[in-house]
């Protein structure tokens, strides 16, 4: 078996999601159990406890999360479903608000430990739980999409990566073959009913053509209009991990590097 990918680098050669996101669960979910590196309250969505998941089923050049995406087995601590729901109900109760959520890496890794925390805010004060996802696990079972929608308080947010094959194996690490998984996870969300909206990329022009924008839109206008009418269209951030994660992919003329790296050369000797 190749070696676990951490990032894309030039000499790159790409993955199967499919098989990384089991890969990836052998490391950071033991049964109820699920792997975090922190539990605190953003600005976002108005104010949001956040529980932030380690491990993810995609490589994105763009990805600003921390270094416990690419090296999963050394950072964060496990946490079951109970006490998870327990760090995000006390952070939201400190700053007053009733929204949760999980993003970070990829938050629909750990079927059993997401059910879980799922049940917990649904019998809760938490009116709201906001599920942050590239779509790869949704696209690949839709008892998994049917199920999570079941719960009234959860509203899914789908981020896509690319407009094209090409540009989702050259941004993403995985295999061009896998670029109708998330829009297959799109199709599954639509047929199970479930509180949504997509987002992307698409409004940066340093990280996605005019051509792929159009091709883009035009592949959400195909599933449904309403989705291309509500896409949430974002920009890259310069955090430090994106730009080191820029310099190893040899994209870095693409984006300035404009601030300092996160501590990463003794990591990588290990």
């Amino acid at each position: 078996m190749r070696e676990y990918p951490r990032y894309v680098a030039e000499n790159w050669i790409p993955f199967d999601p499919v098989e990384l996101v089991k890969r990836t669960e052998a490391i950071v979910c033991r049964g109820d159990e699920r792997k975090y590196t922190d539990f605190y309250v953003v600005g976002v969505y108005g104010g949001i406890s956040t529980g932030y998941t380690v491990g993810c089923s995609l490589r994105c050049v763009f990805c600003w999360v921390d270094w416990s995406r690419d090296y999963p087995e050394r950072l964060g601590d496990f946490y079951t479903s109970q006490e998870a729901f327990e760090n995000l109900a006390a952070a939201a109760s400190k700053a007053g608000i009733k929204k949760a959520r999980l993003s970070g890496a990829e938050p629909t890794l750990g079927r059993e430990h997401l059910l879980g925390l799922l049940e917990l805010v649904e019998d809760s004060d938490f009116d709201t739980f906001i599920l942050e996802t590239n779509g790869v696990a949704f696209g690949i079972d839709k008892s998994y999409v049917e199920k999570v929608c079941s719960y009234e308080k959860v509203y899914v947010r789908l981020s896509l990566k690319a407009g094209t094959r090409e540009d989702f194996e050259a941004k993403t690490g995985a295999r061009k073959d896998a670029f109708e998984i998330p829009f297959q996870a799109v199709k599954n969300l639509l047929d199970s009913g479930a509180r949504f909206h997509v987002a992307s990329m698409s409004a940066d022009p340093r990280f996605m053509s005019p051509d792929e924008r159009v091709a883009l839109a035009e592949r959400l206008a195909e599933i449904d209009p309403v989705l291309l009418a509500n896409l949430e269209e974002e920009v890259v951030d310069p955090y430090d991990t994106t730009l080191k994660r820029l310099e190893f992919a040899g994209r870095t003329t693409e984006f300035p590097l404009t601030r300092r790296y996160v501590a990463f050369k003794d990591m990588l000797r290990e």
